[in-house]
């Protein structure tokens, strides 16, 4: 199966984009919201969190596993994958900083790029850099945006609070010029239609995980036919949470798109 790791609920959004694209797969996802957000946490806490939940997919059917969290992909991918490069392993480890900066260079037009993302992932620097291996030319103006996860994990993505702070979040980004957004986040997908409104008649175009991730994947399984024909088709999409599952079924409904079952995950066995 295809696995999907996230800290939380928002990758159930990137997962909903992909299965719309490639509904022939089986896909095993992981929520470690018992410890969620990554954001704020430090770069050892991340790196363990995310080796522990990649083993938890391994063992439970992946074929590889795709690393929907920005933070994760930010500060712990890299040193993932050279891990099982030296251990041999067949293993693969995908993140998502790369698709996203390829289509961050191809949309903008004035070579200004801005990022929302947490507090982890533009500490990290990682999207300036791999934008900018792409293109050097480019400006990348990050943001850090500490209080919406937990205004979309509350269900209050539509409320005033969340209006005024995309509105401050956005201000310092738009005043540099940027013609292209990236939403650096897994949670900000389910809002990019208020930060879209939030930016009105400004001509910005917004990328998203979900529509970048879903393209990319397409075109790796198509590269590597290898690892496409070990994938299993037609078989029931399976879901675990570190946390309390009513609320991760609940609320990883509402970012998936649809009702899910899921089971309880322990990483740490």
């Amino acid at each position: 199966m295809i696995g999907v790791f996230d800290s939380g609920f928002g990758g159930l959004h990137v997962l909903r984009g992909i299965a719309k694209e490639l509904p022939e797969y089986g896909y095993v996802y992981a929520g470690d919201s018992a410890r969620a957000p990554y954001g704020p946490k430090s770069v050892e806490e991340v790196y363990e969190f995310t080796k522990q939940g990649v083993e938890f997919l391994f063992a439970h059917g992946a074929t590889f596993v795709i690393l929907a969290c920005n933070t994760a992909s930010s500060e712990a991918l890299r040193k993932i994958q050279q891990e099982y490069l030296r251990e041999g392993s067949a293993k693969k480890v995908l993140g998502v900083l790369i698709p996203f900066a390829e289509a961050a260079a191809a949309r903008t037009r004035n070579k200004r790029v801005g990022v929302l993302a947490t507090e982890g992932t533009v500490r990290s620097g990682s999207f300036p850099r791999e934008i900018t291996k792409v293109d050097d030319d480019i400006e990348v103006f990050q943001q850090a945006c500490p209080g919406l996860v937990p205004l979309v994990e509350a269900g209050e993505q539509d409320s005033e609070t969340a209006e005024r702070l995309i509105r401050e979040y956005l201000a310092p980004v738009v005043s540099h010029g940027v013609d292209t957004l990236v939403l650096g986040c897994t949670h900000y997908g389910l809002i990019q239609n208020n930060i879209r409104k939030a930016l009105g008649e400004k001509n910005v175009q917004v990328i998203s995980e979900s529509e970048v991730v879903s393209k990319s994947l397409s075109d790796y399984l198509a590269r590597h036919s290898d690892i496409e024909r070990r994938l299993e088709k037609n078989v029931p999409n399976r879901f675990y949470s570190t946390g309390d599952i009513r609320r991760f079924e609940r609320l990883g409904g509402i970012f998936f798109g649809g009702p899910i079952r899921a089971q309880r995950a322990d990483f740490r066995i």
